[in-house]
């Protein structure tokens, strides 16, 4: 891949909305995949509050987790009069069809966070698969050898396996030289943590409880795989890794029972990806954008233009860093903690 993650100072993070001033009046369009999920609500505000700031109207559609309804919804937006779409793939092969009937009628659009692996596309997101390496680099700083679990996303999503892929990079000469067995590997529809606590406890029984790490690709599976760990008495003595900054996670990473969660401030997200958005629905190219580079580490390896942000992995030892951003509050971070078991907990 090509290095051109951005580095950026979430701990100085401000939800400023100032930049370039565009045109108003254009309608800016968002297909979320599933709404629910705890992160989407706060890329959602940075990006509402940037466009609407800005004179234009903010519209949006909840797929619900169903390939098919995120279909019409990109239909639907365009049918309202988007200028531009972000879309946020449920399943980034399935959804081709409104991509491609997009970029005829010469809507812009920006793969936010998830790929759709199209020319006419900008995706924009955090670099997946440095996080797969992060995930990875902090599970070998406590274990480095052992009967390893892999709990992988929903199959149709690209960034299951950017994660995996990360992982398995920095996991291969100690999986070569015979120090660490994978024991077990599932994917889990969704991203649900009710799907990924099945998985877990499935390789659990497989392997006698013999596992002793887990590479979860991010917090919401996490939490499932803790609750099958608890539930064997395990939790705090197997290391599981975890991505998004999901405050739970974190509250998991200060009592000990989650090694690490990869943040990804997508305040610092929402609000390039709103800026990008501003500058396609005024006419300005892909190329235009700051930081743009070439990406094409697809599965079929399309260049695309794109920005990735550099992720920041958080454990129990800077757990600062998210409470100094704002990102969580040290209530929320240290609920059930015994005081002065983590720096942050006093």
């Amino acid at each position: 891949m090509k290095k051109f993650a951005i580095a950026l100072a979430s701990a100085v993070f401000a939800m400023s909305v100032a930049g370039p001033v565009m045109a108003a009046g254009k309608t800016v369009a968002v297909s979320w995949k599933i709404f629910q999920e705890e992160r989407w609500k706060t890329d959602e505000a940075v990006i509402k509050q940037i466009v609407e700031a800005n004179g234009d109207k903010y519209i949006s559609a909840d797929a619900q987790g169903s390939a098919a309804k995120q279909l019409t919804d990109i239909e639907s937006l365009m049918s309202q009069g988007a200028d531009v779409l972000l879309i946020v793939p449920y399943d980034s092969e399935a959804i081709m069809p409104a991509v491609e009937k997009a970029a005829s009628e010469g809507v812009p659009m920006i793969a936010y966070d998830v790929q759709i692996e199209h020319p006419s596309v900008l995706y924009m997101t955090f670099d997946n698969v440095g996080v797969g390496r992060l995930m990875a680099k902090e599970m070998l700083k406590v274990k480095d050898s052992g009967n390893f679990a892999v709990i992988k996303g929903d199959p149709g999503d690209p960034n299951a396996t950017f994660l995996y892929n990360g992982m398995m990079e920095v996991l291969k000469p100690n999986i070569d030289a015979g120090k660490i067995k994978i024991v077990g590997e599932a994917s889990s529809d969704g991203w649900k943590p009710e799907n990924a606590q099945k998985n877990m406890e499935q390789i659990l029984t497989a392997n006698d409880n013999k596992v002793d790490a887990v590479l979860s690709e991010n917090d919401g599976m996490a939490g499932g795989v803790v609750a099958a760990l608890q539930a064997q008495g395990l939790a705090g003595t197997v290391p599981v890794t975890g991505q998004d900054g999901d405050k739970a996670a974190l509250n998991r990473v200060a009592q000990g029972t989650q090694l690490v969660s990869i943040w990804k401030d997508s305040r610092a997200l929402g609000k390039i990806a709103a800026e990008a958005a501003l500058m396609l629905a005024d006419g300005k190219s892909m190329e235009e954008v700051p930081n743009v580079g070439k990406f094409k580490d697809g599965a079929r390896k399309v260049e695309m233009n794109a920005v990735l942000l550099a992720p920041t992995p958080i454990t129990k030892d800077n757990l600062n860093a998210v409470i100094d951003a704002g990102w969580v509050d040290a209530a929320t971070v240290c609920a059930g903690v015994k005081a002065g078991s983590v720096s942050v907990c006093k």
